[in-house]
């Protein structure tokens, strides 16, 4: 069976599926699913070198704010 964002596992009822991935140096892009929705992605064009981040509402689930932070340059 299929789970959310490609979990291995089904979430419990009341909680949210999300998966998080680094990436890969310049090879594989840093990616952000929550609720089988992928939110950032370098397919995507969203993400950046540094931290990705996305703020998510833990109520209601509602994508409220996305940034990156190039915590290189400052």
């Amino acid at each position: 069976p299929r789970h959310k964002c490609g979990n291995q596992k089904s979430c419990p009822q009341n909680y949210f599926a999300f998966k998080i991935i680094s990436g890969a140096a310049n090879v594989v892009g840093p990616s952000i699913c929550f609720e089988d929705l992928v939110l950032m992605s370098s397919v995507k064009n969203n993400v950046g070198r540094g931290l990705n981040i996305v703020l998510v509402n833990g109520t209601t689930g509602q994508l409220l704010k996305m940034d990156s932070f190039d915590m290189y340059s400052g």
